[in-house]
């Protein structure tokens, strides 16, 4: 204890002294924290508007149209087969999932653009709601909003929609009603809507050529095995099974959106960057620190002072100013993240927001190491001028 004692009161007692010196440097980090902690919600937050929905299925498995890379945009499967995958031993069940995007025209004379999604109720690629009923298989014009909707829309339950779709050169309106609210279940970066498959059919985008001729596919259908631990082997027994079409866990298919591994790379890379311009920057401060402190340094070496004792006081005054910093940048992020929009993709997650402050906190005895080592490096008869 008495080790500690003195180091802790050698570097508190400067960071007193000079406190308008180490509170102007922790403020520097406090806008590092912020920058970094800011990178960790965007890329969390975009990474969300890409994969929400996909990674709230409840199914193990996508079948997508055999050479379509798995880019569900690109999969066209036959809607007969869907009744042919229920049918395979070890899938428990089976829906058609079917994408296209619309708008909601809203009371107020603005738009709000959309993910139509077909599904078939009661079946895998419906979302759970968590106020209202699940979609009835024979109300054609009913709905269900994901909450990423509600929010920039305020539609409640009860409600009567009007979408617009594009129908070859012309627009046509379509009414639903609103029977339920789900979670947050972006795709594309688009809140979304459900529909009863035949109801997409009607009020999907359509081309001129697909206005008289009604398309009896689906994008991709989501299967849902009766045991987990079977994926790797109904994945092989699907693609062999059910002809032109290829298998993909629910991992690969977030994989293989459009430009997500891309974004997340881009985001990624940024926050690295940033912590190492955070490490530079600690590192470069507290180096100064020393140098000019170098006569002091000897006198306590001259008196006595053991370089462990100068070098857990120099560690202890890295770690106060770095953790003040990051809990000044920390509430001000919090402060920050109350007055977005709903429509900012940002999300702070409480683990990526942990992993990054654990990392702001390590970049600064990491970026004072070089200071540390030159303080205990100290020889006292040459920091007095003395030899």
């Amino acid at each position: 204890m008495q080790r500690f004692t003195l180091p802790a009161y050698l570097a508190l007692k400067e960071i007193w002294r000079n406190r308008g010196r180490f509170l102007l440097f922790s403020l520097v980090i406090a806008l590092i924290t912020l920058l970094v902690l800011f990178i960790a919600g965007l890329g969390m937050g975009l990474a969300n508007s890409n994969r929400e929905y996909l990674s709230k299925l409840d199914a193990n498995l996508l079948l997508y149209q055999e050479k379509s890379d798995y880019i569900i945009a690109a999969s066209r499967i036959a809607l007969s087969k869907v009744e042919d995958v229920r049918n395979v031993p070890g899938v428990a069940d089976a829906g058609p999932i079917a994408t296209s995007l619309v708008a909601i025209e809203l009371s107020n004379g603005g738009e709000l653009k959309v993910s139509l999604l077909g599904v078939d109720p009661g079946h895998p690629g419906e979302p759970e709601v968590k106020d209202g009923q699940q979609l009835n298989p024979s109300g054609l014009d009913e709905v269900i909003l994901d909450q990423n909707v509600v929010l920039r829309s305020n539609l409640k339950l009860g409600d009567t929609i009007t979408i617009r779709s594009s129908q070859g050169t012309d627009y046509k309106l379509y009414t639903l009603k609103v029977v339920g609210i789900t979670s947050g279940q972006a795709y594309t970066f688009t809140p979304s809507i459900f529909v009863p498959i035949s109801t997409w059919e009607k009020t999907r985008t359509k081309s001129e050529a697909e206005i008289s001729h009604p398309s009896e596919t689906t994008n991709v259908i989501a299967v849902k095995l009766n045991s987990n631990k079977q994926i790797e082997k109904m994945k092989e027994q699907l693609d062999q099974g059910i002809g032109g079409v290829q298998a993909a866990t629910i991992s690969t298919a977030i994989k293989n959106v459009p430009g997500y591994s891309a974004q997340q790379s881009t985001i990624q890379t940024q926050g690295v960057f940033t912590l190492l311009i955070g490490v530079l920057v600690i590192g470069g401060f507290f180096q100064i620190q020393v140098l000019q402190k170098v006569p002091q340094i000897g006198v306590l070496k001259a008196i006595g002072t053991s370089n462990p004792v100068v070098g857990l006081a120099s560690v202890i005054q890295i770690v106060v100013v770095t953790s003040l910093g990051v809990a000044i940048g920390g509430l001000l992020t919090f402060l920050f993240s109350l007055t977005f929009p709903p429509n900012v993709p940002i999300v702070f997650n409480g683990q990526s927001s942990l992993i990054a402050i654990i990392a702001l906190l390590l970049i600064g005895p990491i970026g004072g190491f070089v200071s540390i080592r030159y303080a205990v490096r100290i020889e006292p008869l040459k920091a007095l001028r003395l030899s």
